[in-house]
C-alpha cells in the first residue's frame, strides 16, 4: 500500500505565482527520488471553523491563502530514502530555491492509508 506525506501552509496571497514557480522547481525532486504523485492545492472553499480550521492551524494572516499539498509514494521505505537523499541535495539549498512562505508555520506529516477506493 502507498504512503502519503501531507502538508498545510499559509502562503502570502500575493506570492501565488512565486509558490507555483517554487513547486514546479521543487516537486520534480520528489518524482526523481520515487514519488508517484504530487498535488499542490490553493484554497478555494476553506471555511472558518468554530474551534479550529485550516487557517487557524497554520496561523494564516488576512493576506495569506492556505495551501494543502500531498506527495504519494509507493511505500514508506521509498519515502524515507528520498528524504535522506533530499537533505544532502544541493538543489534543496534555500539560497537556490527559497520558500515563498514561512516554513515555521508549515504542518506536515507522513500517513499510512487505511482505506483506498
Amino acid at each position: 500500500m502507498s504512503y502519503i506525506d501531507g502538508f498545510v501552509i499559509a502562503v502570502p496571497t500575493a506570492n501565488k505565482q512565486k509558490f507555483i514557480d517554487h513547486a514546479e522547481a521543487f516537486d520534480p525532486l520528489f518524482k526523481e527520488y520515487g514519488a508517484i504523485r504530487i498535488v499542490e492545492c490553493w484554497a478555494d472553499d476553506v471555511p472558518d471553523g468554530e474551534v479550529t480550521d485550516f487557517r487557524k492551524a497554520v496561523q494564516a494572516k488576512d493576506d495569506e491563502t492556505v495551501v494543502f499539498s500531498w506527495v504519494e509514494w509507493p511505500d514508506k521505505a521509498t519515502r524515507d530514502t528520498c528524504m535522506e537523499k533530499m537533505t544532502s541535495d544541493p538543489r534543496m539549498d534555500p539560497a537556490v530555491n527559497p520558500m515563498p512562505f514561512d516554513g515555521k508555520r508549515m504542518i506536515y506529516g507522513g500517513f499510512s492509508p487505511v482505506v483506498e477506493m
